[in-house]
């Protein structure tokens, strides 16, 4: 039976996000093949992944991801434009100079030019703010995603990775100068649940209060929710390259212990680990969409076979909430 793609209305709007969107973070850079890349694209769109996540930064090097994809649309995906989700981000460091980091209207006004660029479009369906820097105020970053909507440079506005008590302060603002937010979009998965915690407090709590969709990034938790550390650190893998955002040093014996366990929990439910972890996102329904991370087509094809199982029962869930309970998990 051939798995087929579940929709989800994102927030209080009548935008529609695949339940499994493809994040270009890692392995669409310059440094990357761009005949895989290339491969995974059109794989996923083909299999019904119409949501494409970006960032100004995403490489290495920064901004080659943008390029890569932009190239990818140009060459092979042009007439479907319109059946497409872009995103892009801004707010880590990307040029030199003082206006090349931050979450100033400069920096993300100019980030947003860059962006639409390098990809050769005229406007993203959403742009956000990837992070609240700690120093410019709120309402400037606000003003300036609202602005670039107004403009039609971006259709949506979105925040990432802003503290509960900053992401109330945003969706005031946002939705008084009529662009509410459209997704707030945090890291999640089993080692890393604050943000998705079960508390009216929760970045997921508060999204949803608020009308926003959620969209989950590291929702295998950089690989740690997969076997391919069950034997070591791989020299291809992410926390075995030098340059790698996993460090070798979070890979502990703890969170390996407790991935071969929950291991055991996805073999009875006819899954691979990754599946079920994305299961177990998606099993909320405040939950619109979570971003894989993918370095082949064949790894995209597993991811997607989550579909074909997104449910558990009640004692599967509390066998896994036994296991996320240990100490020495959190990341």
């Amino acid at each position: 039976m051939k798995t087929v793609m579940k929709y989800n209305f994102c927030g209080n709007s009548g935008v529609q996000l695949p339940a499994i969107s493809l994040g270009l973070w890692h392995n669409f850079g310059s440094v990357d093949p761009y005949d895989t890349a290339k491969e995974m694209v059109l794989r996923a769109f083909d299999a019904g992944i119409c949501h494409f996540d970006l960032a100004n930064n995403y490489g290495p090097v920064p901004g080659s991801a943008e390029e890569n994809f932009g190239r990818i649309l140009r060459e092979n995906l042009s007439k479907h434009r319109d059946e497409m989700f872009i995103s892009s981000k801004a707010g880590h460091a990307m040029w030199p100079g003082v206006y090349g980091d931050g979450s100033s209207r400069k920096n993300l006004i100019a980030s947003c030019d860059q962006s639409l660029r390098r990809m050769g479009l005229d406007y993203v369906d959403v742009f956000y703010s990837h992070r609240y820097d700690g120093r410019t105020p709120i309402e400037e970053t606000m003003q300036a995603l609202v602005d670039i909507v107004r403009s039609g440079k971006a259709l949506y506005a979105g925040i990432s990775k802003y503290p509960t008590h900053l992401q109330q302060q945003c969706y005031d603002y946002l939705r008084e100068h009529d662009v509410p937010c459209l997704l707030s979009q945090y890291p999640a998965n089993m080692f890393k649940r604050g943000a998705i915690a079960k508390t009216s407090s929760s970045n997921l709590a508060v999204a949803a209060e608020n009308g926003s969709g959620f969209i989950c990034f590291s929702p295998l938790a950089q690989g740690l929710l997969t076997t391919k550390y069950f034997n070591g650190i791989p020299a291809s893998s992410r926390a075995g390259r030098p340059t790698g955002f996993l460090q070798e040093q979070q890979v502990t014996q703890e969170r390996v212990e407790a991935a071969r366990q929950l291991n055991a929990i996805a073999e009875q439910r006819g899954q691979t680990l990754p599946q079920m972890a994305l299961a177990w996102l998606l099993h909320d329904s405040r939950v619109t969409s979570v971003i894989v991370g993918t370095s082949s087509v064949a790894q995209l094809e597993d991811n997607l076979l989550t579909l074909d199982h997104l449910e558990f029962s009640v004692e599967e869930l509390q066998q896994i909430d036994n296991i996320l309970s240990l100490d020495g998990l959190a990341m």
